[in-house]
């Protein structure tokens, strides 16, 4: 659910020390998601997977990919015959993915190990897509759906997970979360500077119809913005 950033003045501004922090939390990553989402996150990404209803045989992307949960569920509805990729830029958390992979050799799985703002594989590869909690640590989230929609089949479809921008009672539960739970819990582990980042990393993501002009801007012909779990969370829905 949370990923970390390379600074809490702009937390993706440098590249390599967003892949430096998320090799430090790998270990760690998963166990910290279910603790501070009391394991909601699961739902939340069964949620997106519904409702994008992947089809067997059709092959699919999983964009900053993590530790490879979201890329295992979309895997399960592809046999017969279809993939999944999923790419991250940093080694540790792929690695993780690896060797949960392992332990279910019959899912069609892949991984690679890459720039999301630049993916070397040709446009047009994929039937669907999906990131969770990715595109709010990329230095351009203008720039990501630009990617992400090159990659895409003229057909295509895809789903994007995040914090929600918001106002009001949502914003200040989020704050109070992040300020007393996340923060204190995260650094009783060793992990402070890693999720201290986070409320301005919120403050700087594109709100939900910040996020609708971007997808427009970068060529996906439908898109719509939903919030979860009492508008905590985004959902950006989008088709080709």
């Amino acid at each position: 659910m949370v990923k970390p950033g390379a600074s809490a003045a702009n937390p993706a501004a440098n590249p390599a020390a967003v892949r430096a922090l998320f090799d430090a939390i790998a270990p760690r990553y998963d166990q910290l998601n279910d603790l501070f989402s009391l394991g909601l996150h699961r739902l939340w990404k069964r949620q997106l997977v519904a409702g994008l209803a992947p089809k067997p045989g059709e092959r699919w992307l999983d964009l900053c990919c993590g530790t490879g949960d979201l890329a295992l569920l979309l895997a399960e509805r592809l046999r017969p015959g279809g993939q999944v990729l999923g790419i991250d830029a940093a080694a540790a958390p792929l690695a993780l993915a690896q060797r949960r992979a392992a332990q279910r050799p019959w899912l069609p799985v892949g991984w690679l190990q890459a720039d999301a703002l630049a993916v070397p594989l040709p446009s047009e590869s994929f039937d669907g897509a999906v990131i969770a909690y990715g595109l709010r640590n990329l230095a351009d989230p203008g720039a990501g759906l630009r990617e992400l929609r090159r990659l895409l089949k003229p057909d295509g479809r895809a789903a994007i997970l995040d914090f929600n921008r918001t106002d009001g009672a949502p914003a200040q539960l989020q704050r109070f979360a992040l300020r007393n739970l996340v923060v204190p819990l995260a650094s009783q582990l060793g992990f402070h500077g890693e999720y201290a980042y986070l409320e301005t990393s919120i403050a700087r993501f594109p709100r939900g119809h910040e996020q609708l002009a971007l997808a427009k801007a970068a060529g996906f012909s439908g898109s719509r913005h939903r919030p979860l779990a009492g508008g905590l969370m985004g959902l950006l829905e989008l088709s080709c």
